[in-house]
């Protein structure tokens, strides 16, 4: 059924455009960083280091920086407002840079994708994600392109809130890692060859026992 939904989703999408603004979902501040939600913001830093960045601005409610990736310029934003209400700082940035929500990337945890996946998404709804909620009401449209960081579902009975918020250590932190270069990967992949190219390669496949290549 989700197949089903991701390939109705791809179908109404609009023609894609080149990312301008590659947007990584989180919570500001030491206490999140080392999160599962924060996965949107890792994989940002991984992109940042990739293209050499080292200089980041507080602007319009994100961190951002300029970066050169796939042999372009792009915007790299880290909303700072929780995740909750990402969507003001984003729409911020878009209408400045005069961006339609086409040229937009946001990278984010998924809790209904397997721990270790990574898949790309073109439009759709928000799936219960508050951050992708907001972002929807703030563009007044879904036709953003996504990166979804696979973190799976929490064990027994523990409650969604504390899985994605809870500091990750030891095997489980590492592992995370590995999912976010791989995010990261398909960021890039976006970048070089369109969401939906990158889309045919990375979903669908289990990435967790090989390193990515940032």
């Amino acid at each position: 059924m989700a197949g089903e939904l991701e390939g109705r989703d791809a179908k109404k999408a609009p023609e894609a455009k080149p990312i301008s603004l590659i947007v990584g979902l989180g919570n500001p501040g030491e206490e999140y960083d080392r999160t599962r939600h924060n996965a949107g913001f890792h994989v940002v830093d991984l992109l940042a280091r990739e293209s050499g960045v080292s200089y980041w601005k507080n602007h319009l409610g994100s961190e951002v920086a300029t970066a050169k990736l796939a042999g372009r310029e792009v915007t790299l934003a880290k909303p700072q407002s929780f995740m909750n209400s990402s969507g003001g700082p984003v729409s911020k940035l878009a209408r400045e840079l005069g961006l339609s929500p086409a040229e937009i990337l946001v990278i984010h945890d998924e809790l209904d994708i397997d721990d270790g996946d990574v898949r790309v998404k073109v439009g759709g709804g928000h799936g219960g994600h508050n951050g992708l909620r907001s972002i929807i009401d703030k563009l007044q449209s879904r036709d953003f392109v996504r990166v979804r960081v696979g973190i799976g579902r929490p064990p027994g009975r523990m409650d969604p809130v504390d899985f994605v918020l809870r500091q990750l250590k030891g095997d489980a932190s590492e592992d995370h890692d590995i999912t976010c270069a791989h995010a990261a990967d398909a960021a890039l992949a976006i970048l070089e060859r369109g969401p939906v190219a990158a889309r045919d390669e990375f979903n669908g496949r289990h990435r967790r026992n090989t390193k990515g290549n940032i």
